[in-house]
């Protein structure tokens, strides 16, 4: 995509009228792209909040919500703004419970129709394939790993089937993304498991203490920084790995074909719900990692267009 397009597309998103409309338009998109996969969206999201009672929102979401939340926490600027076609952001009820629907319904098209991996599996593909790049490249399964921008708990939970002896710690700025993920630790066939720990931090400062992890693992959160949080957040990674440890991210690959060649009206989509999608998508990755400390890191193809880039904290 030119730099031209691009600024037209920016130029686009600041009418707010034309950006909300994109926005309902990309929401719309999704839902419907779910259905077709066999995700029911609307039944799935209903069933999540009424949880087995016939009101709209059952009282015990709000209950656990104060309990997992930090009343102490200041939420970054770059946070309280609206991603993901939610006003709230990350902050409410509705993009906590659609945030696993959605991403089942987004994932399902990464390959190509027909192949196994695709559909209804893609989610699962997804986050199998960075699996698969974890258990090829760590020297040992790590005692304990932390994941930084947990959501809902979906890839802390497979991170923990990944590696099952290994103690888990999800973080996240969103407590109501906490509370759905701690509600489906606990509602999830997950008797064998690990507790998982599940704390209500920025990923720039998490308060874990240093040296405390083996593996700090982040899945899909940094297309949704700018800049200057990507930094910061690599940087708290390193002084959470223990030396000889690492810190991985899945997220998109910049460098994909797919997104060179993807028409202007999806792309207009796409970025009308990720506000720092050009910041990620400028940030020289390899260049930040080692000028906070690790080592040069591996940058891995996944998928036809997510990578991981793993970094090691010198033993």
């Amino acid at each position: 995509m030119t730099a031209i397009a691009s600024q037209l597309i920016n130029g686009l998103l600041a009418v707010k009228p034309l950006a909300k409309f994109a926005k309902n338009k990309a929401r719309t998109m999704m839902m419907d792209r779910a259905e077709t996969i066999g995700v029911y969206w609307r039944d799935e999201v209903k069933a999540l909040k009424a949880r087995g009672t016939d009101t709209e929102l059952d009282q015990r979401w709000e209950e656990e919500l104060r309990a997992i939340a930090n009343p102490h926490l200041t939420y970054p600027r770059y946070y309280t703004t609206s991603f993901h076609a939610y006003d709230e952001g990350n902050l409410g009820w509705l993009p906590a419970m659609e945030v696993d629907v959605a991403a089942r319904a987004v994932h399902a098209r990464i390959w190509p129709e027909g192949d196994d991996r695709a559909g209804i599996n893609g989610d699962a593909s997804l986050r199998n394939a960075y699996h698969q790049v974890l258990k090829a490249q760590l020297d040992q399964s790590p005692e304990h790993v932390i994941d930084l921008g947990c959501s809902v708990g979906r890839s802390t939970m497979t991170l923990q089937d990944t590696f099952p002896d290994s103690a888990v710690t999800g973080v996240d700025l969103s407590p109501y993304f906490l509370t759905v993920a701690q509600h489906a630790e606990r509602t999830e066939d997950r008797a064998t498991a690990k507790p998982i720990q599940w704390v209500h931090a920025a990923a720039e400062e998490t308060g874990l203490s240093d040296n405390s992890a083996d593996l700090v693992s982040s899945c899909l959160m940094f297309h949704e920084l700018p800049t200057a949080a990507a930094e910061d957040i690599i940087t708290e990674a390193y002084r959470l790995v223990r030396p000889g440890g690492y810190f991985a991210i899945m997220d998109m690959n910049p460098q994909s074909e797919i997104y060179a060649q993807m028409p202007p009206y999806i792309l207009t989509l796409l970025k009308s719900t990720e506000p720092y999608l050009d910041q990620y998508f400028a940030l020289d990755i390899k260049e930040t990692f080692q000028s906070v400390g690790f080592e040069e890191p591996e940058i891995v193809e996944s998928t036809p267009r997510h990578r991981v880039i793993l970094g090691r904290k010198k033993a």
